[in-house]
């Protein structure tokens, strides 16, 4: 099929869009990006994903694939020859990275969630605390994982579970503005502090990362949004 048949659902914002098209630049895959608006839900976007409603969506041929690390998992198969390897060859080290990459959407975005949710400073920091632990797990990943390497893919070019983590770095920096904390810091976690200076240049990801005051600003605005649907007790 030609690229040209890509289009990606999604918004600029969105760590899990944003884990989409790293991966297609890894592939050098060229697509359209259709820009879903705040608050509202295309009728593409209901049509492609009548189960979640969410994005990414990843149109192929006309063919719906859902779910983010479904999706670059999807992209490096179907585009195996171009570009590097996203997965790792070895089946051990494949389950690894996936082991990791549930954490990360399982345990780690959902506390970085929950200190903007808080409803107080105990709750704020009760969820700081669940972070800076998961960054810690994620260190020591890093260590097992990289062999030695710049990227938790074991080599020299970005890897599944570095787009896992790496499409979280925009709002781990936000959440370092708006707590005042450092979470992800050279004297406490040195090997990720340097990795996602490394990821954050690669080209696959420097043209695509959000502005940190940018997204900064959507997140008030989305914060904002998220507060007024809240039913008052």
């Amino acid at each position: 099929m030609a690229e040209s048949e890509v289009k990606l659902i999604g918004a600029w914002a969105s760590p899990f869009v944003l884990r989409t098209r790293i991966a297609l630049n890894l592939k050098h895959v060229q697509y359209e990006f259709l820009q879903e608006t705040l608050g509202a839900k295309s009728e593409l976007l209901l049509k492609s994903n009548p189960v979640h409603k969410k994005i990414p969506v990843l149109i192929h041929g006309g063919k719906p694939v859902c779910e983010s690390l479904i999706i670059v998992q999807y992209i490096d198969d179907v585009w195996a020859s171009s570009g590097p390897s996203i997965l790792p060859s070895d089946p051990y080290d494949r389950a690894i990275e996936r082991f990791w990459a549930a954490y990360i959407d399982d345990k780690l975005f959902p506390s970085m969630k929950g200190i903007a949710a808080a409803p107080d400073a105990e709750g704020k920091k009760a969820a700081l605390e669940q972070v800076t632990s998961g960054l810690t797990l994620l260190e020591e990943a890093f260590g097992v994982c990289s062999k030695g390497k710049g990227f938790f893919s074991g080599g020299d070019h970005i890897g599944f579970l570095d787009i896992a983590l790496g499409s979280l770095l925009g709002w781990i920096k936000v959440t370092e503005l708006t707590s005042g904390l450092k979470l992800i810091d050279p004297a406490t976690t040195p090997k990720l502090a340097h990795w996602a200076e490394t990821f954050r240049q690669d080209p696959a990801v420097s043209g695509v990362m959000p502005e940190t005051q940018k997204l900064a600003e959507y997140a008030k605005v989305l914060f904002a949004k998220l507060k007024g649907a809240q039913p008052q007790k």
